[in-house]
């Protein structure tokens, strides 16, 4: 099976929930088995970065299809309903409705704008390749750098249960040694709170471990809460590398410096852009027209037209002088930053190289403290059990020997960062190779052959593939079906209140309204009849 289709396949189901871990819990993380080069590809895979990139280089390469596009003939058709008066109708067969209908074709022969305009497109499509490289660059050095952290902490976290554990024992024999009254209350105490700092530490590097997992999994395009089971351990492979070999292939090679260098030639291309206001344009065009008393006929005309049109802005008051020198300038700048870049390659290519060299010299140092700890912890506690030594003498070669662990564990880690870092600065590349990339390109050959030429895998992604520009109109289908549906739940929502509203204003009117009196009033012969009784 292609790696590539394994690793999206693997990242489909993680996303999916396929491959859950039941831990004794409802919803336990998934987890997930990798090596680096897994972390890797996955990272090159999924990592949002790389397909913003990607979507740079589709929109240099349209960009520069826009501009090769209006080299060729354009074609246009009108067609109108008109009524007129009298006057004017003289001229259309005397109908007073007509209707007119044309064609046109064109085609420029010489614009140099359009030509320079073609250069400096083609010039970003090249520099979007290499940056797109580059981009992948950083992403295999940022997801190695945190694959190796993980392995760190995972090293500390030995480091520490092992320090509590000697804590632990130490405590439990000064305890034992107290309860028979051969130590003092002291020496029970600073043991104990020797124990409490060890546990914190301890906690602390579980805590960077988890975030360290975190970090590798939004690297490369998993939860964050994805558990990773990393069964690999720290290296220390031997390297024959020169301070002078290392820098040559990096000037060559890294992929920033090829978009320094592009963006050179886009500023060189701008000047000829500016120039074109100081040369003609020239432009061949054909026209056909008829004029009839109905729709497409021509009862009233049928005329046709061709030849070339130049145009030549004789005078502009100085705008095209100011133009070139603000291209000029321009490269210029382009320039210095090209220099700035070869320089920072440089240091970049020095930094790294004497970070590995000074970890590698702290490999072997470390690694002797490590033993000459170990047997001093040795010592201590026999010291101590034969009541010669003290309960200080413990406690320090304890914390010297978790130092001298904590160091050669710190050592072997930035000694694999900074190799990780080394092959970063001198641009070891991942899908193209941007010495041949330059070379080909100088060559004149087109984009494709140029691209065939760099690449150093069998099936380099370097544009945005159907299946990713697919799911960007489906992701954008489905934001305006939300947005819909929110204005829908408004307008309900609106309407209810509304409804609520009448009701209540109708139910307080029937309240308000007076109570109208139903009994008739009493006449003055029955009110003296009933006072007579």
């Amino acid at each position: 099976m292609n790696k590539k289709l394994f690793y999206k396949r693997l990242t489909a189901m993680i996303l999916g929930g396929l491959l859950t871990v039941s831990a004794g819990s409802v919803s336990a993380a998934n987890t997930v088995q990798l090596n680096l080069n897994d972390a890797v590809q996955m990272a090159l895979e999924n990592n949002r970065s790389i397909k913003t990139a990607l979507a740079n280089v589709d929109v240099a390469k349209w960009n520069l299809s826009k501009y090769r596009r209006q080299t060729g003939v354009t074609l246009s058709l009108s067609s109108a309903a008109n009524h007129a008066n009298d006057t004017l109708a003289v001229q259309h067969g005397y109908d007073n409705t007509y209707f007119t209908n044309s064609a046109s074709a064109s085609i420029p022969l010489y614009n140099f704008s359009l030509r320079s305009g073609i250069e400096s497109a083609g010039y970003a499509l090249n520099a979007a390749d290499v940056t797109l490289e580059n981009t992948k660059q950083s992403i295999r050095y940022q997801a190695t750098a945190d694959y190796y952290n993980i392995l760190n902490y995972k090293n500390l976290i030995k480091v520490q249960e092992d320090a509590v554990r000697a804590y632990q024992e130490h405590l439990d024999n000064v305890n034992a040694q107290y309860r028979v009254g051969t130590v003092a209350k002291s020496d029970v105490l600073s043991s104990q709170v020797n124990l409490a700092n060890a546990q914190q530490a301890l906690t602390t590097a579980q805590n960077n471990y988890d975030i360290a997992i975190a970090t590798l999994n939004n690297v490369i395009g998993l939860p964050t809460d994805t558990a990773l089971e990393i069964d690999e351990e720290l290296k220390h492979p031997a390297y024959n590398l020169n301070l002078n070999d290392c820098t040559n292939y990096a000037l060559n090679n890294r992929a920033d410096g090829a978009a320094a260098y592009y963006a050179v030639k886009q500023a060189e291309a701008g000047i000829n852009t500016a120039k074109a206001g100081w040369y003609p344009t020239v432009t061949a065009s054909a026209n056909k027209a008829i004029d009839g008393k109905s729709a497409f006929r021509a009862d009233h005309s049928n005329t046709w037209v061709f030849g070339a049109t130049a145009t030549w802005n004789i005078f502009d008051n100085g705008v095209t002088t100011a133009n070139v020198n603000n291209a000029e300038a321009s490269l210029v700048k382009a320039q210095e930053a090209l220099k700035t870049q070869d320089e920072t390659i440089q240091l970049d290519v020095r930094t790294a190289l004497l970070n590995l060299q000074a970890a590698e010299k702290n490999i072997s140092t470390t690694e002797t403290a490590v033993t000459q700890a170990e047997e001093d912890l040795k010592i201590a506690h026999v010291r101590y059990s034969a009541g010669v030594g003290t309960n200080l003498d413990v406690m320090d070669a304890t914390e010297k020997m978790t130092l001298a662990r904590t160091n050669y564990n710190t050592a072997l880690y930035k000694y694999n960062v900074s190799k990780a870092a080394l092959d970063k600065a001198m641009g070891i590349p991942v899908d193209i190779d941007v010495a041949k990339y330059k070379a080909s390109q100088m060559e004149g050959n087109r984009l494709k052959k140029v691209r065939d030429d760099a690449k150093v895998t069998a099936n380099p992604v370097l544009e945005l593939t159907p299946e990713a520009k697919k799911a960007s109109k489906e992701e954008t289908k489905a934001m305006r079906q939300a947005e819909r549906e929110v204005r829908n739940a408004a307008d309900a929502n609106k309407q209810a209140a509304a409804e609520k509203k009448t009701v209540t204003e109708k139910k307080t009117a029937v309240v308000s309204e007076p109570t109208k009196n139903t009994e008739q009033p009493a006449s003055t012969a029955a009110v003296a009849s009933e006072m007579a009784k």
